[in-house]
């Protein structure tokens, strides 16, 4: 889950930009990215840093990185104790950066650090505080991948104003303020965007490369990822539209349920007294509702309806008490390595 904090608390950013690098088992990787990375931000003119972390990863990746380290002063590299995922590899280099801008960017080479200085372009207009890659023309499989990518943005899209074509591409731009005001959960992390358009952050999409991987394998499957984008679909429109108010959802619920089978209970007692009067009169034979199926789905509508309102009403206090507890990291950071200058 994406949750933005509340009340924010400043603190001056040191450099002019951070690019923030989530690393797992990428490691025939990472010696390219980081000759890329620095050959493009040289140029930029300004001061800058690398954050690789390094997420629990079980080939040569951290040593290659310390070996790089050693090299460029510019590189500092996060370790994670285990693989805690994505998301929390982002929210370890959002709480570490100390750039006015942060740039994320994957280790599998496929996004290009060429399309940095295009991205910061747009940012530097300040007309937008998050500056998102749209793989124009993604170089995957169309069945397995961006046919569930095109689907599952336009869902997106309908259920928030944040009109993205690729919310998978994780080369974006940020801004310092933002990112300080952003904890995130769970898995959306590709769903940044939406979240923080809800305190009015501003979004705009750019065209950039995508690049084929120059080695490994990708992490992500098409089949067992499918689930959880589906399950993340559901958990941003419920943040987009509920997350300050359940009760809104799950009393509108209950209600509905409730008031169904009050309906369907007040007609079958209805009936029951209609021929009671019916057999006083004529003769009819009493009308029983006690073994009706009718009584059972009025009993289990009225049961889940009242079900439903008290989930609403604790997911009240638990939202209320979220909001006022203080916020607790989703990783465990084994060490943090620092540039020999800076030790």
């Amino acid at each position: 889950m994406v949750q933005i904090m509340e009340p924010f608390k400043a603190i001056s950013p040191t450099l002019d930009l951070s690019v923030v690098i989530p690393v797992y088992n990428e490691a025939d990787n990472l010696a390219a990215l980081h000759a890329e990375l620095t050959a493009v931000l040289s140029q930029l003119g300004c001061s800058y840093e690398i954050i690789a972390v390094d997420d629990g990863s079980t080939d040569d990746g951290f040593q290659l990185l310390c070996r790089l380290q050693a090299d460029d002063p510019h590189l500092r590299i996060i370790r994670f104790r285990r693989n805690f995922g994505q998301t929390a590899a982002f929210a370890a280099g959002f709480d570490h950066a100390r750039g006015q801008l942060v740039v994320t960017i994957d280790a599998d080479g496929q996004n290009d650090p060429a399309d940095i200085p295009r991205l910061l372009e747009v940012m530097e207009g300040g007309e937008y505080d998050i500056v998102s890659g749209w793989r124009k023309n993604r170089k995957e499989p169309f069945l397995t991948r961006k046919l569930p990518s095109m689907i599952a943005n336009r869902l997106i899209a309908s259920t928030s104003d944040v009109h993205l074509h690729d919310r998978g591409c994780s080369l974006k731009v940020y801004r310092y303020d933002l990112v300080r005001q952003m904890h995130l959960y769970g898995e959306l992390h590709r769903f940044i965007p939406e979240v923080a358009s809800m305190i009015g952050a501003r979004v705009a999409e750019v065209p950039v490369n995508d690049r084929p991987r120059r080695a490994g394998q990708s992490k992500y499957g098409a089949l067992s990822r499918t689930p959880r984008v589906i399950l993340d679909l559901l958990t941003v429109s419920f943040l987009l539209s509920y997350s300050g108010r359940p009760m809104q959802l799950f009393g509108r619920i209950g209600l509905t349920l409730g008031g169904l089978g009050g309906g369907i209970g007040l007609y079958l007692a209805g009936a029951k007294i209609a021929h009671g009067i019916m057999e006083g009169i004529d003769g009819f034979r009493a009308y029983r509702i006690g073994t009706s199926p009718w009584l059972m789905l009025a009993v289990l509508l009225t049961v889940l309806g009242v079900q439903f309102i008290v989930l609403g009403l604790l997911g009240e206090i638990i939202i209320r008490t979220y909001y006022e507890a203080q916020g607790k990291p989703i990783y465990a950071v084994r060490e943090i390595r620092e540039p020999e200058e800076e030790r």
